[in-house]
């Protein structure tokens, strides 16, 4: 569609705060965590639904922690965590770049088996009851509904975000469309000026040669040389009126164009 805009940033493509909306009530209606990062990996939202099972005894662990960081690297579509939960991961495309991506889940597919979570707990140091009382907390939601609600977010946030950047290049092209159709406006108006006064030089040039030709009439033999000046000036006078027909008929032509671009309707 031409060219892009350099170093897309997606702070600069999206309402920030409409973003945060938009992702809040996916997370309200399906319990999955939701929170977006930009194509550098740096955050862009605040996370939704967050679970203190994940953020303060898992990623809130040395080891734990780590684990999370390697699977947020490596994962992608809707895979399991290290911990057994399941979690979703889409890039954010716009005009074939990728400009960040939504990341979440933190919801068990089924009920979970303690004595599994107990020894990731002592695996990572924590105290078993509380991390089992966190788990408890967690959303239980059918592996079929997890993978669906991930897909229609990252459906929904990826149109949103190409309507958003489409409509804002739009509005940039319209911009400068208007601008530059104005600056056309005004080197027709001044180009009329100009051929206005051509055509008035024509018409005195053939009044000269007339003139001319009826003094050389006057002169006869010895107004000869005078009466081929004056054809010549009336020939010049001539083609001088037919240039200036051909540019007046090239300027109609151009503010009939201007005329009709301005009837366009770009929203």
């Amino acid at each position: 569609m031409g060219k892009k805009m350099k170093s897309m940033d997606i702070r600069k493509i999206v309402d920030l705060k409409e973003f945060q909306r938009i992702q809040d009530l996916f997370s309200d209606a399906t319990g999955l965590a939701a929170i977006a990062v930009d194509a550098q990996g740096e955050y862009i939202s605040s996370g939704s639904n967050f679970t203190d099972f994940c953020m303060k005894y898992t990623r809130g662990n040395a080891e734990g922690s780590e684990r999370c960081s390697r699977c947020d690297r490596e994962g992608q579509g809707t895979y399991f965590c290290h911990a057994g939960l399941m979690d979703f991961a889409a890039d954010l495309i716009v005009d074939g770049e990728k400009v960040g991506a939504v990341i979440g889940g933190q919801v068990l597919p089924q009920p979970p088996d303690m004595e599994k979570f107990r020894q990731i707990a002592r695996e990572l140091g924590i105290q078993e009851d509380e991390y089992i009382n966190a788990l408890k907390k967690v959303p239980v939601r059918s592996e079929r509904m997890i993978r669906s609600s991930a897909e229609l977010f990252a459906t929904v946030m990826n149109q949103w975000v190409n309507l958003t950047y489409y409509k804002k290049v739009n509005q940039t092209k319209m911009k400068v469309f208007n601008e530059e159709s104005d600056k056309v406006q005004n080197a027709v108006k001044e180009i009329k000026m100009k051929t206005r006064a051509l055509k008035q030089t024509a018409t005195m040039e053939k009044m000269l040669s007339l003139n001319a030709s009826i003094e050389a009439g006057r002169a006869g033999r010895a107004g000869v040389g005078f009466s081929v000046v004056a054809e010549e000036i009336g020939r010049m006078a001539n083609e001088s009126s037919i240039v200036y027909e051909e540019i007046h008929g090239l300027v109609d032509s151009v503010e009939r164009s201007i005329e009709e671009m301005s009837k366009i309707d770009f929203n």
